[in-house]
């Protein structure tokens, strides 16, 4: 789908481009914090991000926010590398921290306290937060907002050098304690943490914040346009008046755009977080998850999800999109790639009375619409499996399947008619024994039979035992508000099957199981989703089913 240069962040940097305000360009960047796996949320912004910088001839850094060690690690900068470059995106050399910046950072806050517009406050957490004020109330000076400037960088360089503990002091901006902006009222610009940095050791014990650090790191890679997320928008003051009151002759905009929310999900890292700690889930790359470590595990391709991203646009107003849109993008991706084969999910044998000698081969193509890729070998014999429900013993009206007495085609084999059923002492249904009908082969019938219709199936001698997992919604409520009562416990079953062994050779994981949906084949032996599933046994996660609720407008 062509990118749309319609929406109010691509004009906005389409009016700077003829104005001829862009010395350097359009240099855009994704600026994640290593604290968590990345989800189909940063998609959105990793798409625009570099989206808009590769439409129109730019860069744009991967930038680490790594000011908070306490939750940071090189696992997660490993994981978020890789799940860029999955979505499609390279930074080439443009692969920063906000930590090789530290000592920048210091200089101008110590710079902040020289011109008198920082101060170190020396208030507990809590007494901080109680003269806060409220959004009616204003707040109340710190008693410690008049300290000298001698004082302030004195306490500052001793904060660096590590005479104090965590929670001692902290250093503020001096602004406005009546500000109706709350995020004005004298700031918190760097705290002490005692803790091990995944990149710089033990060199630093003060560590700073957020909105100090992001909007001079803009400002010293040459950012031409911050995108950021509307819950910043309210920061944007606070991002201004830093840029504004440093030694830095770069001022880059910061422009805000709405988050994604999909429905029957979760995205707060938080949220995910405790999914994962409370063992609601497999892990961070269950395939029940938003994260694209879960959605990649799942079988969803990269370009569906950019496709996805593509067609909810960049807007303002917050919004929950429907899961559907997503599934529509993942079955249109994989239409024209993936390879059809037969699964039996809950296996019925079928006994072919009448059949003698070795199997036969026959052929089939992998996709009935794409001919370039080729066919595999199907075998037919004595012994076969349908799926259960495509038999039944006592048929409602118009049953297009098997039935005592009915005949029906194989599909790609021959026509075959139930002739007896087996059932145990409980009456259950064990085996079907069935006549096939030898000059009724596909594409090649001269048998003159009008079998009810047409079902799968897959030889006793060319099925290959598989778990099949499917999942449901996470949540049972588009909306969850309670993460308790709308956790969906039975989003997920396993089935023990039977495909064709062809699937496993085929190189693309992915494959349409006919009649079914499309599913990814994971891999062997690694264990199963809350206890479910056949040890040992081939994997193959349900990507999204054949049915398709959602259709583009005009």
């Amino acid at each position: 789908m062509a990118a749309d240069l319609r929406d109010f962040i691509r004009n906005r940097i389409r009016r700077d481009l003829d104005e001829g305000t862009l010395e350097h360009g359009v240099v855009t960047r994704f600026p994640p914090e290593p604290n968590g796996h990345l989800h189909i949320g940063h998609a959105k912004s990793i798409c625009l991000n570099f989206g808009v910088a590769e439409e129109f001839g730019g860069k744009t850094y991967l930038r680490f926010d790594d000011t908070n060690p306490s939750k940071e690690s090189h696992e997660f900068v490993e994981s978020i590398q890789k799940d860029v470059n999955w979505l499609g995106f390279d930074w080439g050399e443009n692969l920063t921290f906000a930590s090789d910046y530290f000592d920048q950072l210091f200089a101008f806050a110590k710079q902040l306290i020289v011109d008198g517009k920082a101060f170190v406050c020396s208030q507990s957490a809590d007494e901080m937060r109680q003269s806060r004020g409220t959004l009616t109330e204003p707040g109340t000076d710190s008693p410690f907002r008049d300290r000298t400037v001698a004082e302030n960088v004195e306490l500052f360089e001793r904060m660096r050098a590590g005479a104090f503990d965590d929670g001692d002091h902290v250093l503020r901006a001096r602004i406005d304690m009546a500000s109706p902006n709350i995020n004005l009222r004298d700031p918190v610009l760097y705290r002490i943490m005692h803790k091990h940095h995944h990149r710089t050791g033990d060199r630093w014990c003060i560590y700073p914040m957020y909105d100090f650090t992001h909007c001079i790191c803009d400002a010293l890679e040459g950012i031409s346009h911050s995108l950021c997320t509307l819950e910043f928008e309210d920061h944007r003051p606070l991002y201004d008046w830093v840029s504004d009151n440093i030694n830095i002759d770069f001022h880059p905009p910061q422009i805000e755009f709405s988050r994604l929310g999909l429905e029957y999900n979760v995205m707060s890292k938080r949220a995910l977080a405790r999914l994962v700690g409370e063992g609601k889930v497999d892990g961070w790359s269950d395939p029940r998850l938003p994260t694209l470590a879960g959605l990649r595990r799942r079988g969803v391709p990269a370009g569906a999800i950019r496709e996805f991203c593509q067609r909810i646009g960049v807007t303002k107003q917050e919004n929950l999109v429907e899961v559907e849109l997503l599934e529509f993008c993942i079955r249109q991706e994989l239409e024209g790639r993936a390879p059809r084969a037969m699964a039996v999910l809950e296996p019925l044998r079928v006994l072919v009375t009448n059949f003698v000698g070795e199997d036969e081969v026959l052929n089939a193509p992998w996709h009935p619409q794409y001919p370039e890729m080729g066919t595999r070998e199907l075998l037919f014999g004595r012994e076969l499996f349908i799926e259960r429900s495509d038999f039944s013993d006592d048929p409602p009206k118009k049953f297009k399947r098997l039935s005592p007495g009915a005949m029906i085609r194989l599909r790609y084999a021959y026509i075959i008619r139930c002739d007896e059923v087996e059932r145990n002492e409980s009456g259950d249904i064990q085996a079907i024994r069935a006549t096939y009908f030898p000059d009724s082969r596909s594409g090649n019938d001269s048998s003159g039979l009008k079998p009810k219709g047409v079902i799968h199936y897959v030889a006793a001698s060319n099925a290959l035992r598989v778990e099949v997992r499917s999942f449901g919604h996470l949540f049972r409520t588009p909306d969850p508000k309670d993460m308790a009562q709308d956790f969906n416990a039975d989003s997920v079953t396993s089935t023990d099957g039977v495909v064709e062994r062809a699937i496993v050779e085929t190189p693309d994981p992915h494959v349409q199981f006919e009649r079914t949906g499309y599913f990814y084949r994971e891999s062997s032996g690694n264990g199963s989703l809350d206890g479910h599933g056949v040890e040992d046994a081939l994997v193959f996660n349900q990507t999204v089913s054949l049915r398709d609720s959602w259709k583009p407008g005009p």
